[in-house]
């Protein structure tokens, strides 16, 4: 067994999900999921068949978020995995809920625009997803005026009132 850290290719500010599936209905199933959570949303889905012809399934709502997602999904190779890129100023806190109701969703490794590396374990058989690393570190622990700065970005953006 290899282990092997995986880079996710994305523009900076572009947030994604990365998930484990178990059907091929994934691929309907999702984008319906994403489009009804949030009307008019931008996003690429791909998706990573586990049996059959083994090809990477893809759908959307916007070219450039498409590509993205078959790009990496590829790289990934991870079968019954997918990954949904998310078009700019749309956000994984409007869909994550819709996305775990999709019956064939068995769970979601993370949803961020930090840059992340996917950990992949690969066999003989294929690969799997053994975890991510989402970003950086902690480099200490929240004071009072970060206590302050956290609750009044919050309000700032709308998040709590």
């Amino acid at each position: 067994m290899h282990l092997i850290p995986l880079p996710i290719e994305k523009p900076e500010t572009i947030n994604f999900i990365l998930g484990q599936t178990h059907f091929i209905k994934s691929v309907e199933d999702i984008h319906e999921a994403l489009i009804n959570a949030v009307p008019g949303i931008k996003f690429g889905l791909a998706f990573c068949e586990a049996s059959g012809a083994c090809l990477v399934r893809w759908s959307g709502t916007d070219e450039a978020m498409i590509e993205l997602a078959k790009k990496n999904a590829q790289a990934i190779g991870a079968g019954h995995s997918f990954i949904v890129f998310l078009g700019e100023g749309f956000y994984p806190i409007n869909v994550l809920n819709a996305l775990k109701t999709v019956p064939e969703v068995c769970r979601i490794f993370c949803a961020t625009a930090n840059p992340t590396e996917v950990i992949l374990a690969e066999t003989d058989q294929g690969r799997g997803i053994l975890g991510v690393i989402d970003g950086s570190s902690p480099k200490g622990i929240e004071d009072e005026s970060g206590i302050a700065w956290r609750k009044g970005f919050l309000r700032k953006i709308g998040y709590k009132l």
